[in-house]
């Protein structure tokens, strides 16, 4: 994997993450495909909205179809039909917020299977030859997640672990890998792990445990602290990360790299993303309403299908209205990063955010 850096307008940059015969834009939104699905959305469609990148899981994939089906059908990307850059999450994630956890020991974590309740074992070693063997483009790194709130000497011990646990993961494979910064919301403990995961030499990094439950402004002074810290000449990738006010707030301070399950789950539930702000289709003020969800999109939703229409879908249960929806949604995204890319490119990011944000409410 290679990053290069196009341009910068003050911290926010522009780049490109180039994986074999791959690239990817940044800043960049990934979608969530949590089981090799986009739920809802084909490979074809997320090309039709200029998508370059998706984040799969390896916990879900581990445990189903497991590694045999997906190699003998020529790898993940052959699999499930999809050429753009897979991120493959290490599964840790899951693993804590499913309350599947067991036990955490030295050697990895001990989990029940959401499935089954099947016992299984997760080392670094595990995780990371697993989502090289599918085929992923970049590999997470196995950390340890805390939840919040948390004691100090809790999110040390996770922070350490992870650090020892990085070391471990990068070993275990000789494909692109992010390692990622732990810590909690304790700077000093950030500071260390930066400094720790960096030490290793990964290709990029993540930074996990935050959006956790946390109060917003302790999200924001951890984020700002470590866009002072970080590496400038690799990828950062902000986990988890998704509202779109919060992704135009990212990006001004260096990040690179995000993904959400928001633009689909809310999709699915009668929730559109609008330049106005978020809108809930499903209410009943809708049910007579000939508008668009967003006079102002281009997606095909917009231009051949009413509030009305798509509330009538959702309130049936009908299939097509949460489809219609997360294919609005993930286009609102992708214009989203597009409108950001541009502006960098034309120093002009802090006028394109402030007049975003003045719209979105």
């Amino acid at each position: 994997m290679e990053f290069r850096v196009i341009a910068n307008d003050g911290n926010a940059r522009t780049g490109v993450i180039s994986c074999s015969d791959k690239m990817v834009h940044t800043p960049c939104f990934a979608p969530v495909a949590t089981s090799a699905t986009v739920k809802g959305i084909t490979p074809n469609e997320l090309y039709s909205i200029g998508n370059e990148a998706i984040l799969v899981n390896a916990y879900h994939l581990f445990l189903r179809p497991g590694e045999e089906t997906i190699k003998i059908c020529g790898g993940l990307h052959s699999f499930m039909n999809y050429n753009g850059v897979i991120i493959t999450d290490s599964g840790g994630f899951q693993i804590f917020s499913l309350s599947l956890l067991k036990k955490i020991q030295e050697d990895g974590v001990v989990f029940s299977s959401h499935y089954d309740g099947s016992i299984h074992l997760f080392t670094p070693e595990i995780s990371c030859r697993f989502q090289e063997a599918i085929g992923s483009d970049i590999i997470m790194a196995l950390d340890e997640c805390i939840a919040w709130p948390c004691e100090y000497n809790e999110a040390k011990e996770a922070k350490d672990r992870t650090t020892r646990w990085a070391k471990r993961s990068k070993d275990a494979v000789s494909s692109t890998i992010f390692g990622i910064v732990q810590g909690g919301c304790f700077l000093d403990l950030r500071k260390e792990s930066v400094d720790e995961i960096c030490s290793i030499g990964f290709d990029g990094y993540g930074i996990g445990g935050l959006s956790v439950g946390e109060p917003k402004e302790l999200t924001w002074e951890v984020l700002e602290y470590l866009s002072y810290i970080l590496p400038k000449d690799k990828p950062i990738y902000l986990m988890g990360f998704g509202p779109p006010e919060d992704i135009l707030n990212a990006v001004s301070l260096g990040f690179d790299l995000f993904d959400c399950v928001m633009p689909t789950r809310h999709g699915r539930t009668g929730m559109a993303f609008t330049s106005r702000g978020p809108l809930t289709v499903r209410n009943a003020e809708f049910k007579d309403d000939k508008d668009p969800i967003d006079p102002g999109c281009e997606c095909y939703v917009c231009k051949d299908y009413s509030r009305a229409y798509i509330r009538h879908l959702i309130h049936q249960d009908e299939m097509l209205g949460a489809k219609l929806l997360t294919f609005h949604n993930l286009y609102f995204y992708h214009k989203l990063m597009d409108g950001i890319r541009k502006s960098i490119s034309t120093n002009s990011f802090s006028s394109y955010k402030e007049d975003f944000l003045g719209r979105y409410t």
